[in-house]
């Protein structure tokens, strides 16, 4: 076994992921995050269909993930006054099992934590590559040499600008910002949620760990904004802006806001790339493939690929050359079948009409009578579906 050391940026569901299998075939994973410590609220994400089951099984953490999970029903589609207009099935949204991303990040470090090196409150400067392996520099902490590096670091990837080149020609903008926080279950939800759309905008609001909280999440339509992602102000200041007298729970929400322990702000995008290695560095998760957040294939995804790679540099013996190719032959077309699942989905959930966004609330009203009422969940559960995930077991078996 060669290029045992392997650092990976990103504590969230990818970095985490590929340390524990990584560990399970005999490789070293050394993990930087550059929040102070694991991020904790964020969106309800979902696993769905077997491929994803079969991994969280394997890794011995489904029961806990069954512990934690949301046990979302429904969503409603509400009016004004509150009034809903328009009900969701609930496996559209939620899958097979859904949780709080902050609460799975927390499994999974716990699942590696013993064996895995966590750097928290750091992130790397600079990769410098040779022959025999990679130094990398930080923020903070002294340079160090690593064998391989992957980047697990989400949709504004560090990694993934040091190796390959800037944001820009990587990402693209669907055209929405998205924001999210926790607040108080005001409305008294049991296990479900309201959506309340306008023309170029929703908010939404759903409960969590066990309806005794709220996520408030907003979505609008705009261009690339000029922020910074840091800015916390200045993005708040953006969305009373756009939000502000919208109706329904709007105010209300953007002053519980201010008060937020956990305000998270972002552009909703894609990323999309020929390549997801370069030498002796990977990507994997949304740093590579993000689907979007509209896709509800993100976290899925990132822990397929995460298997995959790990896998393949199991079965390589470390050989970054073959593992990396095999990476790619196997994930490439899994990935963009759950790309396709983000692409369209923002002008059908933020229509830019008022005319557009009244007719979407009159359709879902109809559609549980419709033929093919369930066809979205199909689809959904086919793509995440799409991939023969080899046993890699057998390699580490097999190892000397």
């Amino acid at each position: 076994m060669t290029n045992r050391s392997v650092l990976i940026s990103g504590a969230s569901v990818a970095g985490p992921a590929l340390a524990y299998w990584l560990h399970r075939h005999g490789f070293t994973p050394t993990v930087v995050e550059r929040a102070p410590a694991l991020r904790d609220g964020g969106y309800a994400v979902d696993f769905r269909g077997e491929a994803h089951l079969s991994i969280l099984r394997r890794m011995g953490i489904l029961d806990d993930i069954e512990r934690a999970r949301t046990g979302m029903g429904s969503m409603s589609y509400v009016n004004s006054a509150g009034k809903p207009l328009a009900r969701m099935p609930a496996d559209l949204f939620a899958g097979d099992v859904e949780i709080l991303r902050g609460d799975l990040a927390r499994i999974l470090y716990d699942a590696t934590k013993e064996h895995t090196e966590y750097v928290f409150g750091d992130s790397i400067t600079s990769l410098t590559e040779d022959a025999h392996g990679v130094t990398v520099t930080f923020e903070r902490g002294a340079p160090r040499r690593f064998d391989l590096v992957v980047g697990a670091d989400g949709l504004h990837s560090i990694t993934r600008r040091l190796a390959f080149g800037p944001e820009e020609d990587y990402v693209r903008h669907l055209g929405l910002y998205c924001a999210i926080f926790t607040t108080a279950n005001h409305l008294g939800l049991d296990h479900t949620g309201h959506v309340y759309r306008t023309a170029n905008k929703l908010v939404a609001m759903y409960s969590a760990r066990r309806n005794t909280e709220a996520k408030a999440v907003f979505y609008f339509g705009s261009p690339i904004l000029d922020l910074d992602r840091r800015d916390v102000a200045r993005q708040q200041a953006v969305l009373a802006d756009q939000f502000a007298g919208n109706g329904w729970q709007s105010d209300r929400l953007l002053r519980e806001m201010r008060v937020a322990p956990d305000f998270y702000f972002d552009s909703v995008g894609q990323v999309r790339m020929d390549s997801w290695t370069r030498g002796r560095v990977a990507l994997v998760g949304d740093a590579a493939y993000c689907p979007s957040s509209l896709s509800g294939m993100g976290s899925g995804l990132a822990l397929v690929g995460a298997y995959v790679l790990a896998g393949e540099l199991a079965a390589a013996h470390g050989d970054h050359r073959v593992a990396f190719a095999a990476y790619e032959r196997e994930m490439r077309e899994y990935a963009e079948g759950c790309q396709k699942m983000g692409d369209g989905v923002a002008k059908l959930m933020v229509p830019g009409s008022r005319f557009l966004a009244s007719a979407l609330n009159r359709y879902y009203k109809i559609m549980p009578y419709l033929p093919g009422k369930n066809m979205a969940t199909k689809i959904a559960r086919k793509t995440a579906e799409n991939i023969t995930l080899r046993d890699y077991a057998e390699v580490s078996a097999a190892r000397p």
